[in-house]
């Protein structure tokens, strides 16, 4: 367990109330956009505030241009960092209900490419907290609000170009984060077309966890990723999904392995696809 990759139930149980804590309830389903902040108000966390993917996470859709979940413009997140109380000093413990495959594994890189290293994801998610007896409320908390003082990392990030030409190199560099399903074009999608990148591989983060959705050891994943990735550099690999959420699993969980350096194409399929010259496979 690292407070910059992930926490444990246990970690989290004991500093909860801390007032250099904040826990964000990243929950979201690409299926119905308003049933994380049901749940949310259902039952959370004691303390935690709701990090609404499609809006606090999300910048503008530009069509013809974005994917489905840009990021936002960076003086606006770091402004929404500040209503939710996070500065320098914050530990961030982020969660959702997949063991962070959705948008809790975002809101960590979001907070990385800002500049913010104290954050980690609570390993197993909400399910884990439910499972060992956590505590849960419906009280929404009311935080202090403060300046973020952001540090912006766009290396974190790759752009569309950048993946064109990483895409063609001789070993793979760029990896697609769905499940083998989505990335041969069948099961459910929110995209007109079909397929992957084409020159990418596949990477699905589903293989970065254990069955009770918590991370695979550390061990287990840098021999995971040292077979995937058959000698390529960390800093030469970038991911992508379908929307810019999920493939953050993969960046999350090669830093828990000790393999620093990969990047996320936050545009992803979704942004690939707006331009039809744009090469894709089945």
């Amino acid at each position: 367990m690292d407070e910059r990759t992930i926490v444990s139930v246990e970690w989290l149980r004991e500093h909860v109330g801390d007032p250099r804590l904040v826990v964000l309830d990243a929950r979201f389903s690409l299926d119905d956009e308003e049933w994380g902040q049901r749940a949310y108000l259902e039952g959370h966390i004691p303390g935690a505030v709701y990090a609404d993917t499609a809006t606090h996470l999300a910048g503008e859709i530009i069509p013809g241009v974005t994917g489905r979940r840009p990021f936002p413009d960076a003086e606006v997140f770091a402004a929404q960092l500040g209503l939710w109380g996070i500065d320098e000093s914050t530990q961030v413990v982020t969660y959702d209900a997949d063991g962070g495959r959705m948008s809790a594994a975002r809101v960590w890189l979001m907070h990385k490419w800002m500049g913010h290293d104290r954050v980690a994801v609570l390993d197993g998610g909400w399910q884990a907290w439910v499972a060992a007896g956590g505590e849960a409320t419906a009280d929404v908390p009311e935080r202090a609000s403060t300046t973020y003082p952001m540090s912006l990392r766009p290396e974190l990030l790759a752009d569309v170009d950048e993946v064109d030409a990483y895409r063609q190199r001789p070993r793979t560099c760029v990896f697609d984060s769905r499940g083998a399903e989505g990335y041969h074009g069948g099961g459910v999608y929110h995209d007109a077309v079909r397929g992957h990148i084409a020159g990418a591989g596949l990477a699905d983060r589903a293989n970065t966890t254990n069955a009770d959705l918590t991370f695979r050891s550390p061990e287990e994943l840098r021999a995971y990723y040292g077979e995937l990735l058959d000698g390529v550099e960390p800093s030469d690999v970038i991911y992508y999904c379908g929307s810019g959420i999920t493939a953050a699993q993969n960046v999350l969980a090669m830093s828990i392995a000790g393999l620093e350096g990969s990047r996320m194409y936050v545009g992803s399929w979704s942004e690939w696809i707006t331009d039809p010259t744009r090469p894709v496979e089945l």
